[in-house]
């Protein structure tokens, strides 16, 4: 297919927008493999324009990072999670090749159960595609959520740029404050190979024809981009900061010149290849620096691209700098290259997924019981009253979500319970803590593993934040639930 040329004519201003973005959340992992020790391990660095790449912690998934980039848009824009009428989640590596998403997504985050929702996945077009959707539906306001952690060899191109990292937008239908989202163009070529992962495969590959590749980004993106600009309805965007999917930091430049636009942001210099995520970490970076036309354009092989217009400004939630350098040998060690697939032996802790179901409220959100006799809090929120001791029927209340460690002790790999071996395998020493969390003049004490820091990091008196993590897998299902973070590393807005 032959792609347009972007076109050049005058263009209308929309008298309202399609839909209004009014908060931004963004996430990424701490831990960072710098490109200077990927070249002391294979002679050079093949990703081209990366400083870093983000590694997910061994309790880190798609879904923990989508949950955090979604707390803290919903936090930047005012809004409840409990108000939310919409849910869309886009990513390409889902922790189970075949389940939806979303329910667990609306679960940790608090979202009704009868809220409208979108899934996209399977392309890097996934963002912008679930953004379209949501934005379709008309259920506002609506959270969508993108996050995504590719991996590739470690020999190749993929393998080097393959970093991580989520993002999240509230959407309302209302003509007032935030940034107005204007169009909806798309284009497609066939180009195969150019990004693919086989069936059965955690593995990115390309066939790495530089030519071929470089076409199969910019003509779908030039014909996009063409489209959304002979769409009168969409103000002129002559001057806009590009937004998109960055593989690389060498195809998103080629791809502005073409557009003949000279601002990009992307987080692919310190955050690697981050995927379905690419295009609204890409737009929360340029309205943090405070550009106030984004041109958002989600690509994906095969080659497709979507182009949509955001006009305006919005607040935005979310550090995406990493504090912790870790070496080649670690990166392995974190993704889990270089440990056992083998399943520990012995019993553990076996809880059934039923079981288990039945306390995702107080494990997701920290929910517990206050007695309506004498307001003591009992967490989880079942049995007696802790103080009273009289079988009530507890008032469903939050707990804040920074509290004060208590007690720390740490566990070694070989000490660890089977269920944690495979973490602790791939992480190291953890701590686990005894946390105070106080509401009401009420406090209440909860067992928590600490994670990102070491057991000696953590000390009595230390303040934590709660965040969504993974505590385990068991019968093939993901068992997820709150851990503490240490206050000082917990970026404002991950509630």
């Amino acid at each position: 297919m032959s792609a347009p040329e972007p076109g050049s004519g005058p263009a209308q201003e929309r008298p309202e927008a399609d839909a209004r973005i009014v908060g931004v959340g963004t996430y990424a992992p701490t831990a960072r493999l710098s490109s200077e020790a990927v070249a002391e391990a294979w002679g050079r660095s093949k990703a081209r324009g990366v400083d870093s790449v983000a590694i997910p912690a061994p309790d880190e998934d798609t879904l923990t990072m989508g949950v955090a980039a979604g707390r803290r848009a919903l936090d930047a824009a005012g809004v409840n999670a409990a108000d939310l009428s919409g849910l869309a989640f886009a990513t390409t590596t889902p922790p189970l090749a075949e389940e939806d998403l979303t329910p667990r997504l609306g679960a940790a985050l608090g979202v009704p159960a009868d809220a409208t929702t979108r899934y996209a996945g399977r392309s890097t077009r996934a963002a912008t595609r679930a953004l379209r959707a949501a934005r379709d539906a008309g259920a506002f306001p609506a959270l969508v959520v993108a996050a995504d952690a590719p991996r590739g060899d470690p020999t190749t191109v993929e393998g080097h740029a393959a970093g991580a990292g989520a993002a999240a937008v509230v959407l309302t239908g209302d003509h007032g404050t935030g940034a107005g989202l204007h169009g909806d163009a798309e284009a497609a070529a066939d180009y195969p190979g150019t990004r693919f992962r086989r069936p059965d495969s955690e593995a990115v590959e390309g066939l790495g024809v530089t030519t071929y590749d470089r076409s199969a980004f910019t003509r779908p993106i030039e014909a996009a981009v063409a489209g959304l600009d002979a769409d009168a309805t969409v103000p002129a965007f002559d001057g806009a900061t590009l937004a998109v999917t960055a593989p690389d930091g060498d195809r998103p430049r080629r791809a502005a010149s073409a557009l003949g636009l000279d601002a990009v942001q992307t987080p692919v210099r310190t955050l690697g290849d981050t995927g379905a995520a690419g295009p609204l970490l890409g737009l929360a970076e340029a309205l943090r620096g405070g550009a106030t036309r984004t041109l958002v354009v989600g690509w994906g092989s095969g080659a497709g691209a979507d182009a949509l217009l955001v006009d305006g400004l919005a607040p935005v939630a979310g550090d995406l700098g990493g504090d912790r350098e870790v070496t080649y040998t670690e990166a392995l060690r974190l993704r889990g290259e270089v440990t056992s697939d083998d399943p520990p032996a012995g019993g553990g802790a076996a809880v059934s997924v039923p079981t288990w179901r039945r306390a995702t409220a107080a494990r997701y959100r920290l929910l517990a019981g206050q007695c309506p006799e004498c307001e003591a809090l009992a967490f989880p929120p079942e049995g007696a009253c802790p103080n009273c001791h009289d079988l009530v029927e507890y008032e469903s209340v939050r707990l804040p979500q920074t509290g004060t460690v208590e007690t720390v002790t740490g566990v070694s790999p070989g000490g660890a319970p089977p269920e944690f071996a495979r973490q602790a395998e791939r992480g190291g020493d953890y701590a686990v803590a005894i946390v105070s969390f106080e509401r009401a003049g009420a406090s209440v004490s909860v067992p928590m593993q600490v994670c990102d820091a070491a057991p000696d990091a953590v000390t009595a008196g230390d303040a934590v934040r709660a965040t969504f993590r993974r505590v385990y897998e068991q019968e093939g299902v993901v068992r997820y639930g709150s851990k503490a973070r240490l206050l000082d590393d917990a970026t404002d807005g991950e509630s």
